[in-house]
C-alpha cells in the first residue's frame, strides 16, 4: 500500500525559505501528477501547485514566483522549495495525487509558520 510522508516544516520569518519533501513509499509519481495542498487553522484545505509526470508544472496565484514545485521519480519524492514566505503561508502542507485526490493518501503534513 502506498503512503506519502511530507517533512521539511519549520518556523521561519517573513522573507525565509523552506523545502518541503513528499516522499512514497510505492513507486506512484512515476505515473501520476501529484499535488501540494494546505490547510490554515480555520480554514479549508487548497490546492498550491502541481507537477504531471512529464514535469508540467502549475502554481496557485499567490504563491507564483515564490514557490517551486519539482520531483525526482527515482526517489518518489516531490519538493516545493518555498522562498520569500508570507505569515499567510502559514499552514499544514500535505501532498496528494491531483487533481484527483485519494482518501488514503492523506498523511500527518508538515507544519509551516511563518512569524513576523
Amino acid at each position: 500500500q502506498v503512503q506519502l510522508v511530507e517533512s521539511g516544516g519549520g518556523l521561519v520569518q517573513v522573507g525565509g525559505s523552506l523545502r518541503l519533501s513528499c516522499a512514497a513509499t510505492g513507486s506512484i509519481f512515476s505515473v501520476e501528477t501529484i499535488g501540494w495542498y494546505r490547510q490554515a487553522p480555520g480554514e479549508e484545505r487548497e490546492w498550491v501547485a502541481r507537477v504531471t509526470r512529464r514535469d508540467n508544472r502549475m502554481y496557485r496565484d499567490s504563491v507564483k514566483g515564490r514557490f517551486t514545485i519539482s520531483r525526482d521519480n527515482a526517489k518518489n519524492t516531490v519538493y516545493l522549495q518555498m522562498n520569500s514566505l508570507k505569515v499567510e503561508d502559514t499552514a499544514v502542507y500535505y501532498c496528494n495525487t491531483d487533481p484527483f485526490v485519494r482518501a488514503g493518501l492523506w498523511g500527518q503534513g508538515t507544519q509551516v509558520t511563518v512569524s513576523s
